[in-house]
């Protein structure tokens, strides 16, 4: 089974591409609703809390599709642990960072960033639990039934 045919590979394609699209939006509400309530200062902390968000809300998806690369191969399930993981701390330090960075900033106004980091969470999920309802997925996927020695085909034969 190659990577483009495992299950969660379009579910995860489809998220990314309808967050992107999703985040575009939200990044010319929350800049002309920024602007509209605190001027400049609300404009750039609307777009710096949307990108923010997008960023990180990607980084997931994002390491998942290029795990999954390695599907079929014997350390597949290291080697997508280590990516997955690896972009949690990823997402984790570029936080930090990114806080100790902003805070303090004369063109950040706090509620405003705020407001749209939470819109822009919120507008993901949405995202995601959409695609997945829409997506039809089998409850047990990318699984192979153990086949007869015998016939070299799939068996009807239960376990047990």
């Amino acid at each position: 089974m190659s990577p483009s045919q495992i299950s969660s590979t379009p579910i995860l394609r489809t998220t990314l591409k309808w967050s992107g699209i999703v985040t575009g939006v939200l990044a010319v509400l929350a800049a002309v609703i920024g602007f509209l309530v605190a001027g400049t200062t609300g404009l750039w902390s609307a777009l710096a809390g949307v990108l923010i968000a997008a960023v990180f809300l990607a980084i997931t998806g994002a390491s998942i599709l290029i795990a999954n690369r390695w599907f079929g191969d014997d350390l597949y399930v290291p080697i997508f642990f280590g990516i997955v993981l690896g972009g949690w701390i990823l997402k984790f330090v570029v936080f930090i960072v990114a806080l100790l960075l902003l805070r303090g900033q004369p063109w950040i106004d706090p509620t405003v960033f705020f407001v749209s980091v939470v819109v822009s969470v919120l507008a993901s999920l949405v995202v995601d639990v959409v695609v997945l309802l829409r997506l039809r997925v089998p409850y047990a996927s990318d699984v192979e039934l153990p086949t007869d020695p015998d016939a070299g085909e799939k068996s009807d034969h239960t376990l047990g």
